[in-house]
């Protein structure tokens, strides 16, 4: 927060000329890096800006530090810290934090879903027309013409759709019932390991999109089958 909306220091490219990475992002890394392996030392630690440590104790931890680089960097307050913990059983724990609203999304597996420590639900939406999806576009032009192309198709389906820019917090959202649904391809288990964590625990269900890149679509366990059969 101390940098937010403040010129920003150590920009770098990654992916493509749309992908950035500054010393916002490095920097919130190296800091729950470094508390993680301070309380955790047997766990392992799989980040996005490259931070790794292995496994000793069959736990890790999957660490995105800033989700909505974009938005950060040009000051649209739609960003966020992910940090999850899977286990053998796989996903154990999600916390999906949003500084600029002071919001916290959390879960623990078999123990629900919490906002600011109130649980929440996913929506009761049954009806893709009536329903409110959220999507986000991948940083290589090929991959957003493919995108805007199945908008063509999606669009007049359902209520509408929403571009937030983390997909992170769209996945927290679809838990909080912000949104009704969220399908995104090309993610990496940073962007959804803890949001997917967070909807399967306010009531939801979550499901992988076949096919190149491999996809993710959340929603209410009623609206999901079509949700994925349009996307798909």
């Amino acid at each position: 927060m101390a940098r937010f909306r403040r010129p920003a220091s150590g920009l770098d490219l990654k992916s493509s000329a749309t992908d950035p990475v500054s010393d916002a992002d490095r920097e919130a890394e190296a800091l729950i890096a470094r508390e993680l392996a301070a309380a955790r030392p047997d766990d392992g630690l799989l980040a996005e800006e490259g931070s790794h440590a292995e496994a000793g104790s069959g736990r890790r931890w999957i660490v995105d530090p800033l989700d909505g680089t974009v938005n950060y960097l040009y000051g649209h307050a739609a960003w966020a810290v992910s940090i999850a913990l899977e286990d053998a059983d796989g996903l154990a724990v999600g916390v999906v934090h949003d500084p600029a609203r002071g919001e916290t999304f959390a879960a623990a597996r078999g123990r629900g879903c919490t906002l600011n420590g109130e649980p929440v639900r996913v929506t009761s939406a049954e009806r893709l027309e009536t329903a409110l999806v959220a999507t986000g576009f991948g940083y290589s032009a090929e991959r957003r013409r493919f995108q805007a192309e199945q908008l063509v198709e999606v669009l007049p389906r359902v209520r509408d759709i929403r571009r937030g820019g983390s997909a992170a917090l769209d996945l927290a959202w679809v838990a909080a019932g912000r949104l009704d649904g969220y399908w995104e391809r090309g993610l990496k288990p940073w962007d959804w390991a803890a949001g997917r964590l967070l909807v399967e625990e306010a009531g939801g269900a979550t499901r992988w999109l076949d096919g190149e890149p491999q996809g993710l679509a959340a929603a209410n366990p009623r609206l999901l089958p079509a949700l994925v059969e349009l996307v798909s």
